[in-house]
């Protein structure tokens, strides 16, 4: 038993003994030791479940939440703290049930249409562990935001090439695609003469109102969310308390043996190196309104140019050339200054602030939050009666100009990504870390990966469309060629990623050769099964993949920013007109691109089907809704701090709840509190823990299992739970111990020694429990991989050991005598 559970000094100790206890319930004080029960707090992983599984009992009560997250107990243990004589046998369960926040509704699987914002989302929690160089830190945030940003616009970009490039430009211009499609009839000058709405701008005016309609359901969307899933205010924090908390890292400092001083900057975006503790604990981290509210005002008038300058350059491009009305040509000017002014009033915003995590920052930045969309809109306004101006004998042909938006929009974000690589690998060698994923460039290949599905995802819905409205063909000119060069690439990439499959099968296959070794090693003395035998040597092999998902990420991320550079060089040689001398190989080289397009444009075409496919039956069918749930699970534990339009993050509301339920219990009760998490489960359960006051943590116990917290987090977000992180976690903590299986693709150990107790990693449990047929298993034992920790006779052998380590000999909280 360690003689500082939570790594204070002892006067640390003396304050956790004579703080105050308020009851809660009825404002009672009971004072440590008296109450006699104890606790064990149950969080579940990805994929939710219910109370009733979780506590093992048909009749269950919600003690504390709402429908969308609540804590339960047994029917017969609602009233555990009264009666503390009746759970001398072991702690009371209860259960917090969070699934509803992720996969509660078949709305949410519209959701998988923001799969590139969640994942740009991702790569600002990707960065390496640093030291110091905190303008670097920054800049490695700010680098994220902006290609969060491009994302934004290219998406709306995508939804003006379909709705006034190819529907209101190119189909209402040509009599055949209107006359296919009867509905466009009347912006169509062969349909309906010389209609009102046949002239172009004003087709295009109209036109806008569906990329518009979109900016504005995304900014609904974020405003919404927010409001729903993360207002939730993380407990505030007195002068004492924060006294406890610098004293705390004080002496985890110097039990890591580095000095004390700054962390990463003022605004609080990293890791606390001074004290080798993680910025998860800080305040303001699980509450970011301030930045969220700005980056959605910016995105949200970022968008809202884009749709201007889309409906704006032509009629700005035909004033100039037409020699038309010198005020509609001054017009253009002022109104191209004034879009230029505004989007750059956009990035500034942008690069201006990162997140504030040092306190509770509830301020809000209403001049900006409101009036940056509102001057947007008012533009946006101006350029459409610009544009519906009437401009005798302008004639809509050919595509809009298109090309140069799309190219330079790809440019930018493969700019944005090569210097995040080169930051994340500055940021890395100052401090390596052998286990971090991509040795520190995981974050630089997910923001690429982020933009790639960003540029497959608008291109595949221009492509089809374009196909829908063109029907046999030679009617449109269709969408711009980099969009179509962009398809060109499917085809190679998927055979890198067929060619990777092979290899790492085969490396399973060697893997699960040897693993039979170990298993027979592990049941020696059983009578020899060789099927039982391979079955789990292959289970495990299987499960040692998720280590590889690095290697298969990095080749992913290579594979695509070479293929995507050689579409922006073929797209620009194809607007080009080839030489004498290299014709012929023009044509080589032109026909194996066409095939390679055609294919890619007949692939993006199928996993667009597929994409709405798979919503729509999410939308019908919980099963496949809960398999939707189990990505945003892991995708969205971040808040969002790169872009405000990604899936709302569910640990603002979790981890908040966690945090009041076990410092209320632990301070009206005086007992002792496991927390115990399952898979996804248990990272919340550490980030609740890190969010408790020193005296609170102290008070805790923490029991982990098919966790992910080092194999996934720790290699993925090193800055955020990488080792001096973990260490920190176990040295504040009053205890911790970490199950696992080698059977489990998920879970694993977290590699944090014990010190003067045990290790925080319990030996790998056995999986199946029994290998034979036994006396107590007379049927053959599943392999549970992943699930049913509880089931293994260790679990509740460990739990017992935390309780025991819990210090009960502790003095309880004194009572304030002016309570």
């Amino acid at each position: 038993m360690r003689t500082a559970p939570h790594g204070g000094s002892a006067r640390t100790v003396e304050r956790a003994q004579g703080r105050t206890t308020k009851g809660a319930v009825n404002g009672s004080v009971v004072p440590a030791g008296e109450a006699g029960t104890d606790l064990e707090l149950l969080v579940h992983g990805v994929g939710g479940t219910t109370p009733e599984h979780m506590l093992g009992d048909p009749r269950t009560v919600r003690i504390t939440g709402d429908d969308t997250a609540a804590v339960f107990r047994r029917a017969d243990d609602a009233d555990a703290e009264a009666r503390p004589g009746d759970h001398r046998d072991g702690p009371v369960p209860e259960a917090y049930v969070w699934c509803n926040l992720t996969s509660g509704n078949g709305a949410r699987a519209l959701w998988l249409l923001l799969l590139p914002f969640m994942v740009v989302n991702l790569a600002h929690w990707m960065r390496p562990v640093v030291r110091g160089r905190e303008r670097t830190v920054r800049f490695y945030g700010l680098l994220v935001r902006l290609a969060g940003l491009t994302l934004t616009v290219l998406l709306v970009a995508a939804a003006c090439e379909v709705a006034l490039d190819l529907a209101a430009w190119q189909c209402a211009g040509s009599a055949a695609c209107a006359r296919r499609h009867s509905w466009l009839g009347f912006l169509s000058p062969a349909v309906s003469g010389d209609g009102w709405w046949s002239h172009p701008g004003r087709r295009l005016a109209l036109a806008a109102l569906i990329p518009t309609a979109l900016t504005t359901l995304l900014w609904y969307l974020s405003h919404r969310t927010w409001t729903a899933y993360e207002s939730e205010k993380p407990m505030a924090r007195d002068e004492e308390e924060e006294g406890e908390e610098r004293e705390a890292r004080g002496t985890g400092a110097a039990a890591e043996g580095i000095g004390v001083g700054g962390s990463d900057g003022s605004r609080g975006t990293g890791v606390d190196e001074s004290a080798g503790r993680t910025s998860l604990g800080r305040p303001g981290f699980w509450y970011g309104r301030r930045l969220v509210a700005r980056l959605r005002g910016a995105h949200t008038a970022a968008g809202l140019l884009t749709v201007a300058a889309a409906v704006a350059t032509p009629a700005v491009v035909f004033d100039r050339r037409a020699g038309g009305p010198a005020a509609l040509e001054a017009a253009g000017w002022l109104l191209t200054v004034a879009l230029s002014a505004w989007a750059a009033a956009v990035v500034f915003v942008v690069c201006r602030r990162g997140r504030s995590e040092n306190r509770l920052d509830q301020e809000l930045d209403e001049h900006l939050v409101r009036r940056l969309p509102l001057g947007a809109l008012v533009l946006l306004a101006l350029t459409l009666g610009y544009a519906g101006w009437s401009r005798p004998g302008w004639r809509g042909t050919g595509r809009l100009p298109g090309d140069a938006a799309f190219g330079s929009i790809a440019l930018a974000q493969g700019a944005l990504v090569v210097a995040l690589g080169v930051v994340a690998h500055a940021l890395h060698r100052r401090r390596p870390d052998r286990r971090a994923a991509m040795r520190g460039l995981g974050g630089p290949a997910v923001a690429l990966l982020a933009c790639a599905l960003g540029g497959v995802m608008s291109g595949g819905v221009a492509q089809r469309v374009a196909d829908w409205l063109d029907g046999t063909g030679g009617s449109i000119d269709g969408p711009p060629v980099l969009l179509t060069w962009q398809a060109s690439v499917i085809p190679p990439l998927l055979a890198a990623l067929l060619a990777l499959a092979g290899w790492l099968s085969w490396r399973t296959w060697l893997l699960s050769r040897a693993e039979r070794g170990e298993v027979e090693l592990d049941h020696a003395g059983e009578p020899e099964d060789f099927a039982r035998t391979r079955r789990i040597a292959r289970t495990r092999a299987m499960a040692a993949l998720t280590d590889r998902v690095p290697l298969v990420v990095a080749v992913l991320s290579a594979a695509t920013l070479l293929l995507g550079a050689g579409a922006l060089v073929g797209a620009e040689v194809t607007e080009g007109t080839p030489g004498e001398a290299t014709r012929h190989t023009y044509a080589v080289v032109q026909g194996a691109a066409e095939t390679s397009q055609n294919l890619g444009s007949w692939l993006v075409g199928l996993g667009f089907i597929l994409f709405v496919t798979w919503g729509r039956r999410a939308y019908k069918d919980a099963s496949a809704r809960r398999t939707i749930g189990i990505l945003w699970d892991v995708g969205t534990f971040w808040p969002r701090a790169a872009h405000p339009f990604a899936p709302p993050c569910y640990a603002e509301r979790a981890v908040p709840d966690l945090t009041w339920r076990m410092a209320t219990w632990t301070r009206r009760t005086g007992g002792r509190l496991i927390i115990s998490g399952h898979s996804q489960g248990s990272v919340l359960a550490a980030a609740a823990a890190w969010q408790l006051r020193p005296s609170d943590r102290g008070r805790v116990g923490l029991l982990t299992y098919g966790s992910p917290l080092e194999r996934l987090y720790g290699r993925w977000f090193p800055a955020y739970f990488g080792p001096a992180a973990l260490r920190s976690l176990h040295r504040e903590v009053a205890c911790w111990r970490n199950l696992y299986r080698l059977t489990d693709p998920i879970g694993g150990p977290v590699r944090v020694p014990g010190g003067s107790g045990p290790d925080v990693d319990h030996e790998p449990l056995k999986d199946p429990l029994a290998y034979g047929r036994t006396g107590r298993h007379p049927l053959p034992a599943p392999i549970l991989g992943h699930s049913d920790y509880q089931a293994d006779p260790a679990f509740a052998q460990e739990r017992e050991r935390l309780l025991a380590r819990l210090r009960p000999e502790l003095p309880g909280q004194r009572p304030d005598p002016a309570s």
